[in-house]
């Protein structure tokens, strides 16, 4: 893998190609040009005071004569872990609660109508470790917990969808632990969860070490500017994951992910695309970004020793017809996505904000 001295593949290409070389390359590596967002200066002023980066992109639809196209703008994050991973499990969360409460306040500003974090937002990537604790302390309730309490107040105030993936302890079964996205409507009413349907367990990524694959099948959620699903991580490897929740209806799947570089890189670019494509749908697949240092030396599945995982900066929106790669590899701060205007079942307006911290 690259090291962080060649964070870029875009800026690779803008140094070395001519102009008109570099747009033939980049239609053929990302299909239509999208449309940059002329987001508003304060937006910039905030996420430059919180230091993160946003970026926004748009998607137009093709204008009909007798419907009229559905602008829907999600906001994507991509966060670090704002404390170090032996910090206390509580003001770990409630670091994280803070960074998000910054980045949400921003995207806010920028209209986003769904926002969604990555894989595990309020903790670190701790599955390496294959121990219990403090780990699983950092498990709450789907329904009633204090992360989902916390997103429903950002959710009624902005009028926003949250998705909001966490590690879930069913209280109620035997307090059982899952991967799971809390989906939390515009209102602030928690409309439902999905739980990570392919569990990995290759390389660093212990995860059936604490939870095993989910059992709510692939659930699509209706909400005030479509339908979304979320399938989480691991489950962007398998087709018929993605087919599922196309085929349950939904419009926009969300990909939240951790992922380190030597594993994914390759296939990052291609995975979120294809199931576009191939499902008539939108995907946004969403990365955590930085560097986790843990307490204890770990083993991996290839027999080395470890005590850090490195998260690249890869970020992913793509449509039936309308390909977009946010194509920063490593990005040391954190980056919300702004994205617009998009076209699908209906002509659907997407547009993109990014944000990353």
């Amino acid at each position: 893998m690259a090291g962080p001295e060649w964070p870029s593949l875009e800026q690779c290409l803008e140094k070395h190609l001519p102009p008109a070389d570099l747009r033939e390359v980049k239609r053929i590596l990302y299909g239509k040009e999208t449309r940059k967002l002329d987001l508003p200066d304060r937006a910039f002023e905030a996420a430059s005071e919180g230091e993160f980066e946003l970026q926004g992109y748009a998607f137009e639809a093709a204008e009909e004569q007798l419907r009229p196209a559905q602008t829907v703008r999600v906001g994507l994050v991509q966060s670090r872990t704002p404390l170090p991973a032996d910090a206390p499990v509580a003001k770990q969360v409630a670091a994280a609660h803070r960074r998000m409460e910054a980045i949400v306040e921003v995207a806010a500003m920028c209209g986003v109508n769904i926002i969604c974090f990555q894989e595990a937002w309020t903790m670190p990537f701790f599955f390496c470790t294959r121990e219990k604790l403090p780990w699983t302390e950092f498990a709450e309730s789907a329904e009633d917990g204090p992360t989902t309490r916390f997103c429903q107040k950002l959710a009624k105030k902005h009028d926003m969808v949250v998705v909001s993936p966490i590690l879930e302890r069913d209280t109620e079964h035997g307090d059982v632990l899952w991967n799971t996205a809390v989906v939390i409507s515009s209102s602030g009413a928690v409309l439902g969860k999905t739980r990570k349907n392919h569990i990995p367990r290759v390389g660093d990524f212990n995860e059936s070490s604490y939870y095993m694959e989910g059992n709510l099948g692939h659930p699509v959620f209706q909400t005030r500017f479509g339908r979304i699903a979320v399938n989480i991580c691991f489950g962007r490897h398998h087709p018929l994951n993605w087919l599922m929740y196309s085929i349950n209806g939904a419009e926009i799947i969300f990909n939240p992910s951790a992922t380190t570089g030597a594993l994914s890189e390759s296939l990052w670019p291609i995975e979120a695309r294809n199931a576009a494509i191939a499902n008539h749908c939108f995907t946004c697949a969403i990365n955590r970004v930085g560097e986790e240092h843990f307490p204890n030396e770990f083993t991996s599945g290839d027999g080395k020793k470890g005590m850090c995982h490195e998260f690249p900066w890869w970020l992913q929106l793509s449509g039936p017809h309308f390909p977009l790669l946010c194509p920063c590899r490593v990005c040391p701060s954190d980056c919300v996505c702004s994205l617009g205007t998009s076209e699908g079942m209906t002509p659907l307006s997407l547009v993109a904000h990014s944000v990353g911290a």
